[in-house]
């Protein structure tokens, strides 16, 4: 079941709210298991709705989220997106069965580019498979597509019976806009979710996207409002943005 708010935004958007649509998120190279533990710690004390790491991290995740409602999230072809739809299947079958609830799969940019609409089919729909039911999110990198591709992609993964469309892996050149998440949501109307990636740092712009159409927010740095940090406290908001976490 999608975590999402209702069709009709409310006239305010409180801090709960959100926290409920966030994936909690670490995908950096460089994190540890004490990065890792951290960011669970943090998604249990504000229920946020998921973490999500890579692969190789799913099991420790599982066992630290053990006992809450938390979703554990993986990545899959991340983040080029530049494995087979055979890869990027079996990936998907690993992840399940270390304990992922969610797959985020970065589509193939380079056969969206040249018009390839096969290969995005093929992937999409066998992740959706190898899913079993579970929530697969496509990365479209939305950095890299024309508006027409962006399109393309959004009736691709509803045709294939994807969960949800996302805009960025955090690694592109910049991340969610709020003109991205209003055409996504055009194309995919309330049938999938939307989930907002990338430079999204503070509950305001978190705010944007969601009246834009957004129901999922990936983020990190954003937890520094939930602490209420203030714009002085530099120790604590360096430690939180350098995790390099999207």
């Amino acid at each position: 079941m999608l975590r999402n708010m209702s069709k009709k935004i409310p006239g305010r958007i409180r801090k709960e709210d959100i926290a409920g649509m966030i994936d909690h998120t670490i995908l950096g190279p460089t994190a540890t298991k004490a990065n890792i533990k951290k960011i669970c710690e943090e998604a249990k004390r504000f229920n946020f709705c998921s973490v999500c790491v890579n692969p190789a991290h799913v099991k420790f995740v599982k066992n630290e989220l053990a006992g809450t409602n938390i979703k554990v999230c993986t990545v899959i072809g991340f983040p080029l997106g530049a494995t087979t739809p055979k890869e990027k299947a079996e990936d998907t079958k690993l992840a399940i069965q270390d304990g992922a609830d969610e797959i985020d799969m970065v589509m193939n940019i380079g056969a969206m580019i040249e018009g390839d609409y096969d290969t995005i089919r093929k992937e999409v729909s066998a992740v959706v498979k190898a899913g079993h039911g579970r929530i697969v999110k496509v990365i479209l990198e939305t950095a890299y597509l024309n508006d027409g591709q962006k399109r393309v992609a959004c009736r691709i993964a509803k045709e294939c019976k994807a969960s949800f469309v996302k805009t960025s892996t955090g690694f592109g050149p910049h991340g969610a806009t709020v003109h991205d998440i209003k055409l996504m949501r055009d194309i995919v109307g309330m049938k999938l979710g939307v989930k907002a990636s990338g430079g999204i740092h503070t509950l305001k712009n978190a705010r944007k996207m969601i009246r834009a159409g957004a129901d999922r927010i990936g983020a990190s740095s954003l937890v520094k409002e939930f602490y209420g940090i203030s714009i002085q406290d530099q120790t604590l908001q360096k430690n939180i943005l350098k995790r390099k976490v999207y």
